[in-house]
């Protein structure tokens, strides 16, 4: 029989065991935030439309083409975030975080936009992020792009590569602009049908283009670091001498460019040859103007995003394997007494062994069975407890996962007050400690 129903196309489910991936990575992120003193900040799913149009600018594919708008019953045109750094503007403007003050925040959750699905993107899809907030010196760009390094580090992830450009002040933006479309204009014959669209509205976004003419094209254009202005220079050397005092290698990519038009100064990626076209990992850079381009006060701003689903799909193709979430305990039970002991006894270990994943066998089933169902689950040590043990108020212990041929491999009998401690030791013993 056909499923009544399926997932949305681009929206998909994450089941056992790859949510273990997903929770290792979250705590670790979290670890790592909190490590540099970042507060995480939770934001709406749903944003007014104008939010995204104002920050994000209108002629970019993301507000053209691919962010999911519609129209409440009030009339309110509405969208669901294809960002976060919008929103997280707005909440800080909304709820007075910005004005005069610093502020460290980190972001996760879900995203949205109407893209061709494909490995890595999604149409639903989940970022985690961080931004920082009145901080104008290269330091905070350093710190964040550190920070980045070591969440990269610490789930696992090698062989990625740290590529770095300025885009310079809006001035310098405005100049390179000019020589960039008078080059290109010599040229616009060669040029692919989106990139000619772009000459006029958005010339900065044809130097991402992965259309192989116009890359070939491009190698001969003026770059933007050609022509910084002398405060854009001096911060981008600055942040080049905090990569090199901390060992961080990077690599300069003049064609660099972020697909939102708030950035300047700063722009950034971490890359990866091993996820095909889907090569970036985490990306961010400066965006001193969009505080006040959506309403609030001059605010100098720095932050990136990374993409959940790209990481994970990393963690697996480099072989990074999350601490396991299987049951370390399986608690059988046979007779109704012992199983009503059973689950008081479940209780009282959860509580006296913090952290203990224990699983209940529950819809009865011969000890065989229930002994089969234990070692499915992965779980590491199988308690028995049946009427012959309920009367003598203990249980039979058994390893379900040692191969040495031990006495620990063998079936024991604890009673129920040396049972903590029987546990303690032999979960200690199989994770090698």
């Amino acid at each position: 029989m056909a499923n009544l129903f399926q997932s949305v196309r681009g929206f998909n489910d994450v089941l056992p065991p790859e949510t273990a991936l997903w929770q290792h990575l979250q705590t670790v992120a979290a670890e790592t935030f909190a490590a540099y003193g970042y507060g995480e900040i939770k934001l709406p799913m749903l944003e007014h439309t104008a939010l995204f149009k104002r920050s994000i600018g209108e002629v970019t594919d993301i507000v053209e083409k691919e962010m999911f708008t519609f129209e409440d019953r009030e009339g309110d045109s509405l969208s669901l975030r294809p960002e976060a750094t919008a929103s997280c503007v707005r909440a800080g403007l909304e709820n007075g975080l910005l004005h005069n003050q610093q502020q460290r925040l980190w972001y996760a959750g879900a995203m949205f936009r109407h893209e061709r699905p494909q490995a890595g993107r999604y149409r639903q899809f989940h970022q985690l992020g961080a931004e920082a907030y009145g901080m104008t010196g290269p330091d905070i760009d350093l710190e964040l792009i550190a920070l980045s390094a070591r969440l990269l580090k610490r789930l696992g992830l090698s062989n990625l590569t740290l590529e770095l450009n300025s885009l310079g002040s809006s001035d310098a933006r405005a100049a390179y602009r000019a020589a960039l479309v008078e080059y290109l204009m010599r040229h616009e014959g060669a040029l692919d049908a989106d990139s000619k669209r772009r000459l006029q509205s958005n010339p900065l976004r044809i130097l991402d283009s992965k259309v192989p003419q116009t890359q070939a094209l491009l190698a001969d254009a003026p770059t933007i670091l050609d022509a910084l202005d002398d405060e854009s220079r001096a911060h981008f050397d600055g942040l080049q001498q905090g990569l090199q005092d901390l060992g961080i290698a990077f690599a300069l990519n003049p064609r660099l460019v972020r697909g939102l038009d708030y950035y300047g100064r700063t722009v950034f990626e971490w890359t990866t040859t091993e996820l095909g076209s889907q090569g970036t990992v985490c990306a961010g850079g400066r965006y001193d103007g969009l505080v006040a381009q959506l309403g609030g006060s001059a605010t100098p701003a720095v932050g990136w995003a990374s993409g959940v689903e790209r990481l994970i799909l990393l963690m697996k193709a480099q072989g990074v394997v999350a601490p396991s979430l299987a049951p370390q305990v399986y608690l059988c039970s046979v007779g109704d007494d012992a199983r009503r002991e059973a689950a008081r006894l479940g209780e009282r270990l959860r509580d006296e062994l913090p952290g203990l994943r224990l699983t209940l066998n529950a819809g009865g089933g011969k000890l065989a069975a229930q002994l089969k169902r234990a070692d499915r689950s992965g779980a590491q040590v199988a308690l028995i407890l049946g009427e012959t043990e309920l009367a003598a108020g203990a249980v039979q212990v058994k390893s379900l996962r040692d191969t040495n041929n031990t006495s620990s491999s063998q079936q024991q009998t604890a009673l129920w007050p040396e049972l903590k401690d029987r546990l303690a030791g032999l979960l200690c013993a199989s994770n090698g400690n």
